[in-house]
């Protein structure tokens, strides 16, 4: 420990800690932009500009180490009046179309404009670059409204090891940019969205789908079902200021009915089915003794990266749609057949927390199951928009037969839940016994990779659990190095997994380094989990009764034809 004083206060604070840091923990908030503690520690926006005794001109505080004795002021007359200036050139280059822009309202230079009070710049700058990149299914760039914090490139570098995007020129020409300035949709983007996440402003924000839904929802001849992701609903909530974690399920389910669809489905009932078909071609790969490890195939932007990095492992990869894909298919045969009506005139909407399921919808070999993705944010705006006031809804119940899940169904949403709900049923599989040690910690928690040895029928499973693309990579590599024997193999492109996904509620950095929202939302999924009366998937008395009178046995005929589909080499850039 070493002594510092710092707005007069005398602190001990830890050696070899930032500025930043020991400011936060004696309560003084130095405002910033352009930092993301342990990703984009740059000092390059100038925001937390402090003043230090003895040091020549302002320092930056997010890349300055305290020392002994330091003496620190953050709220000088000189101080804030050079943050106030830095801002000001910031905005004068800045698309300023506050009103009509998408972050509107959660906008962290819209706050700090407030904060200082500025609501007037006497000079304005120009903006250097005016790309508008809508191509992607996913992801729009407008760079009239980037503040060239560099936050999403480092983000794609170091916690995705993808490098899709990067700053570009110098001086007064300085843009993020792509490879040859190509669109996010010809490079290789995987559509992950965390550089969305990431970003203070709307410079990079999802292609939006809701006037799609309002053309289907407004048509007499169409019945629009819509069905939600495990990781929606602990986080929905965050939209109409609940706590981080707060399961609205019921309110949500509510909401979706008061939009007017005809159906509120429940995504973990898809997932109840993926469980299903991927522990079956789990457990037929080891008693076949077919090409090991597998590996997971419910996330979208992990597909599309394995596709353009990785191709010549495809065959590792389970051959399930994704959980929504699923329900899909199931949705427009089985439950057509069921109404009696044309699935051509069925429209089937997926709320997800994930944006690279926009993509994936598109797939051709997917595009028939879901007709339109929207994200968790999307929705929320179509609340507010439809005038109601969430937070005083009353529950409601999904409906049926596709609103009955189980618990496995719900830990989906959090890392490790598809390993954790797969090898419930494989064990089960494989012994032929309804065993009671269905929680796996190992693979449970915060960790980028998770290594565990599972011994079911006195053999060990090595099996791994990934999230982040970064470790995805790092998992990739070790298997084309033959360092590693796994058997089963879970990979979420998103830190964390879904409920971390780029289609979420955008938590500033300052939240962030305050909370964390991760562990909230997770301890969410796993309550769900445990308070359901059935918990593995092939208990789930809907699924019993699809395969019984309609699929046939998982994994084959008609359920391989509808719940299967097949991977391709993709070109890292078009």
């Amino acid at each position: 420990m070493i002594n510092i004083i710092i707005d007069g206060i005398k602190a001990q604070v830890p050696e070899n800690i930032t500025v930043l840091e020991a400011a936060k923990m004696v309560g003084i908030e130095i405002p910033t932009l352009c930092f993301l503690k342990d990703i984009n520690e740059v000092g390059d926006c100038r925001m937390c500009l402090v003043e230090i005794e003895g040091a020549r001109g302002f320092v930056t505080s997010c890349i300055q180490k305290v020392e002994e004795g330091m003496v620190i002021r953050t709220n000088t007359e000189k101080v804030n009046e050079a943050r106030k200036n830095v801002l000001k050139l910031i905005l004068s280059a800045h698309e300023k179309k506050c009103l009509s822009c998408v972050r509107n309202g959660n906008c962290e230079l819209q706050s700090l404009a407030m904060k200082f009070g500025i609501t007037d710049i006497e000079f304005e700058g120009e903006i250097v670059n005016k790309t508008v990149d809508d191509k992607s299914p996913s992801i729009v760039r407008n760079s009239a409204k980037c503040v060239l914090c560099r936050r999403c490139v480092s983000t794609c570098k170091k916690i995705q090891d993808i490098g899709a995007i990067d700053c570009v020129n110098r001086g007064f020409e300085s843009a993020i940019s792509t490879f040859e300035n190509k669109s996010l949709n010809d490079v290789n983007c995987t559509f992950c969205g965390q550089c969305i996440q990431n970003c203070p402003t709307a410079a990079l924000h999802e292609k939006e789908n809701i006037d799609d839904v309002y053309e289907k929802l407004k048509d007499e001849n169409t019945i629009v079902l819509v069905q939600t992701a495990p990781a929606v609903r602990v986080a929905l909530g965050e939209e109409f200021g609940m706590p981080i974690g707060t399961n609205v399920e019921g309110k949500m389910v509510t909401a979706l009915k008061r939009l007017g669809f005809d159906k509120v489905f429940d995504t973990n009932t898809g997932a109840d089915f993926t469980i299903m078909e991927e522990a079956t071609e789990f457990v037929n790969r080891v008693k076949n003794e077919k090409i090991m490890p597998m590996i997971t195939s419910c996330c979208p932007a992990w597909v599309r990266f394995i596709e353009m990095e990785y191709p010549e492992y495809l065959q590792h990869l389970s051959s399930c749609k994704s959980p929504h894909e699923m329900l899909g298919a199931v949705l427009k045969s089985y439950y057509a057949e069921k109404i009696n009506v044309d699935p051509r005139n069925i429209c089937v909407v997926s709320v997800m927390p994930c944006i690279a399921k926009k993509f994936e919808r598109q797939r051709p070999e997917m595009e028939k199951d879901v007709d339109i993705v929207i994200t968790t944010r999307e929705l929320a705006k179509m609340i507010k928009q439809a005038n109601i006031s969430f937070e005083d809804l009353s529950d409601s119940e999904f409906d049926s037969p596709m609103g009955e899940a189980t618990g496995a169904g719900a830990i989906f949403g959090t890392t490790g839940g598809v390993m954790e709900a797969a090898l419930r049923t494989a064990q089960d599989l494989l012994t032929g016994e309804d065993l009671k040690e269905i929680e796996f910690e190992d693979v449970r928690g915060e960790k980028g990779i998770k290594e565990a040895n599972v011994v079911i029928n006195d053999r060990e499973f090595k099996i791994a659990v990934a999230s982040g693309l970064g470790n995805a990579r790092k998992i990739m590599e070790k298997i084309k190095a033959g360092n590693v024997d796994y058997d089963f193999i879970e990979i979420m492109a998103c830190p964390g997994g879904c409920i971390m996904g780029g289609g979420q509620p955008i938590k500033s950095s300052k939240i962030r380094r305050s909370v964390d929202v991760r562990k909230l939302r997770a301890d969410a999924i796993y309550t769900i989990d445990e308070k359901k009366q059935i918990r593995k998937s092939h208990e789930n008395p809907v699924l019993k009764s699809i395969y019984s009178e309609y699929l046939g046995t998982p994994n084959e005929n008609l359920a391989h034809k509808l719940l299967h589909t097949e991977y391709r080499k993709r070109e890292k850039y078009n």
